[in-house]
């Protein structure tokens, strides 16, 4: 007795590809959704290839001289230069159409047991997803992540540690709180040099802990309960200054560290429009007759900085 197939009348699965720059999209929404770069709290260098040079230039404080017949060079330009270099990430990951079924718009996934399509809307829901939760590790990342990490690439506070131009203000014993966050943020702003003090893009880039806590410190000040009586309740969202600098949230700030910097000394490189810049969905089904599916992501990223000797670390 021989024995037979009996061949169904079937849908091919799906194996859905972007690439290139047809995964620009998703990959933006990957890298450049977390807070502090969503909020331009970083200067965004979308389309690296691997490596871009910064370079700043500083004059001599008395390059401007009295006019005369002859040319005379009133001064020395200093350029700066460092490399913003790209790393490759990537994410792989399998799941069961069948942890979905009951859950997610089971009807578009077909009747048959056998053929379970992945839906065109899961799909995107599945990147996206994916998308928020690189989003989120890159808030992290850009911040305090260590290069031996994997993942990771080494974040501004531990470049700027290793860089002896940026000025370092030492932290308080025993942490920020409510009590002393007022005096540590102004420590930060009292060592911001002269020359960017009041440059527009200033910031104090502070984690949720210190934000939380200078939201309760504004709400004991003075004789009464706060600003206008109401405590901690007069905080509605609205931007925060110290000292004449604005205040910058960033939820991926270590706690009790943060930086006073220009938004356009920091930067984040990515290569959107690069050819690296890849997104599979793989349904196995017909590959190996498991009901997995495979998700795969590949980018790339890094950051830099400028002038060192205009960042002020509190750490």
């Amino acid at each position: 007795m021989s024995n037979h197939k009996l061949d169904l009348a079937t849908t091919v699965n799906i194996t859905t590809t972007y690439a290139g720059q047809w995964a620009s999209k998703y990959v933006s929404i990957a890298l450049l959704s977390g807070k502090t770069l969503d909020n331009g709290g970083v200067t965004i260098m979308p389309n690296i290839d691997y490596k871009y040079v910064i370079q700043k230039g500083a004059f001599d404080a008395n390059f401007i001289k009295n006019a005369s017949c002859d040319f005379t060079d009133t001064g020395a330009v200093t350029l700066t230069e460092r490399v913003l270099t790209l790393e490759e990430f990537q994410i792989n990951s399998e799941f069961c159409k069948k942890e979905f079924s009951q859950t997610w718009q089971a009807a578009e996934m077909g009747y048959s047991v056998l053929n379970q399509n992945l839906p065109a809307s899961f799909q995107e829901f599945i990147v996206t997803q994916f998308a928020a939760k690189v989003a989120d590790k890159y808030e992290q990342v850009i911040w305090n992540g260590t290069n031996g990490n994997a993942g990771e690439f080494d974040g501004f506070t531990t470049l700027f540690a290793a860089d002896g131009d940026v000025i370092d203000v030492a932290a308080v014993g025993g942490g920020v709180d409510a009590a002393n966050v007022i005096a540590e943020l102004q420590k930060i702003v009292a060592a911001i040099p002269a020359t960017v003090y009041e440059k527009e893009d200033m910031h104090v880039y502070i984690g949720t802990d210190m934000l939380r806590f200078y939201i309760q410190a504004l709400g004991l000040v003075g004789a009464g309960s706060g600003i206008d009586n109401k405590g901690t309740l007069w905080y509605n969202g609205v931007p925060l200054t110290i000292d004449g600098i604005k205040l910058f949230h960033s939820p991926g700030m270590p706690a009790n560290k943060a930086v006073a910097a220009q938004s356009s000394n920091l930067y984040f490189g990515t290569g959107l429009l690069s050819d690296m810049n890849e997104i599979r969905i793989i349904d196995m089904q017909d590959i190996d007759g498991s009901q997995n599916v495979r998700f795969i992501m590949r980018w790339k990223a890094g950051i830099e900085y400028g002038i060192g000797s205009e960042v002020v670390l509190y750490a």
